[in-house]
């Protein structure tokens, strides 16, 4: 997620985002929302479950994704540059080094269109992430929580910074 998050960060992630559920269930008691373009959203692996991942949500149901060298569109629509996108009022810095050749050698790095009910999940350091490009779409039910803040960096220590 560099730049947005460094490693080592801590962040406070809001648990209740994306609804009120029963502790370790997808059992929404109150409160269903669903997820944004631009959320940085905690969510356990689709890979193996044991992990929590945090990525940036960049496609929500019924949109049509593509990358091509690490630049996103969305719905036909740059979403920015090799060095910053935009979703709405939020901005994400990148860091494009290393891009993988997902493609092998031609076309599109990824293509898809987003089903209903799911989300794609991509880091922001997009030449070495393990993302959805690789794990596939993520149900927005399976979101733990959105993260809100940076409240320590290492170096920098106790400090509060809005994601």
């Amino acid at each position: 997620m560099e730049y947005s998050l460094m490693t080592y960060d801590r962040v406070i992630v809001n648990k209740m985002s994306y609804g009120f559920r029963i502790p370790l269930t997808t059992i929404d008691l109150f409160g269903s929302a669903t997820p944004e373009r631009g959320d940085i959203a905690l969510f356990d692996s689709p890979e193996d479950g044991a992990k929590r991942l945090i990525k940036r949500i960049v496609a929500i149901g019924g949109d049509h994704v593509l990358v091509v060298n690490g630049q996103l569109s969305v719905n036909g629509q740059s979403l920015g540059d090799r060095t910053v996108e935009h979703f709405g009022d939020r901005e994400a810095l990148l860091r494009l080094t290393t891009q993988p050749d997902y493609n092998q050698g031609g076309g599109p790095d990824f293509e898809a269109d987003v089903p209903p009910g799911m989300v794609l999940a991509m880091g922001d350091h997009r030449g070495n992430s393990t993302d959805g490009r690789m794990f596939g779409f993520v149900d927005e039910r399976e979101m733990v929580g959105r993260a809100i803040a940076i409240y320590y960096r290492q170096g920098d220590g106790f400090t509060w910074k809005p994601l």
